[in-house]
């Protein structure tokens, strides 16, 4: 028997509960409501939910330890939603396990498009021999083989960009922060995140982006780090 896709929406405002629940219903067959942090643990683990929605301003603890605290025993996405929007903030939360942050006031069809695409990124990431082949806005990128191509061009791109690139796209639709790609990148060396970022991230696109100074492929999330366009 198939196992019920659950999402936990955990907010203590039951205005904003509900309009979550009426935006993602029909990606879940059930919606789970939490107003505090020790019932969103409690429901997260009697239900496993396939993803979350976080506030932050819990009242009985910091939505950031919820996060932590779900993350030791789920790889579910967690999406956080709160009207906090510091850079230093959503640092701290992706660090610290959350895959998207999305402020309030919100819109439905963001919500909506970013929890698509964390669902299609979990997927993949559970799907066998998922560095296999994929397609996204006329790149084809093989990470199993190391190839990539646009059209019938293979692209050269060094030890450091195939790294680089590896990380964003086996993390596709998720924000990663600078210092979680200079690790990937460039594993125990000390430098400035940002600063080398900057330099390979520019080198990056003007190989695989159609247009190097509108980039569709490598986002930019400023202050925080860069995202690699959802895959479907």
């Amino acid at each position: 028997m198939a196992r019920d896709v659950v999402c936990l929406v955990v907010d203590d405002e039951p205005h904003i509960r509900r309009a979550v629940r009426n935006t993602l219903s029909r990606e879940f067959d059930r919606v789970l409501e939490a107003a505090t942090g020790e019932e969103a643990l409690d429901l997260a683990a009697a239900s496993r939910p396939a993803l979350v929605v976080l506030d932050l301003g819990l009242p009985d603890r910091p939505g950031l330890a919820v996060c932590r605290e779900i993350r030791t025993w789920s790889s579910a996405p967690i999406i956080v939603l709160s009207v906090r929007h510091s850079e230093s903030e959503k640092v701290a939360l992706l660090d610290a396990g959350a895959d998207d942050y999305v402020t309030k006031p919100f819109s439905p069809a963001e919500l909506q498009a970013r929890v698509k695409a964390q669902l299609r990124r979990a997927r993949l990431s559970e799907t066998p021999g998922g560095e296999g082949p994929i397609e996204v806005r006329g790149l084809t990128i093989d990470l199993a083989s190391r190839i990539v191509r646009r059209g019938d061009r293979e692209i050269h791109l060094t030890p450091t960009e195939w790294e680089l690139l590896r990380a964003l796209v086996r993390h596709a639709g998720r924000t990663l922060t600078h210092t979680q790609l200079f690790d990937a990148a460039w594993p125990r060396s000390c430098g400035d995140p940002q600063q080398y970022l900057r330099v390979y991230v520019a080198h990056l696109r003007r190989k695989i982006e159609a247009d190097p100074v509108r980039p569709q492929l490598i986002i930019t999330e400023p202050g925080v780090g860069y995202r690699f366009a959802a895959v479907d």
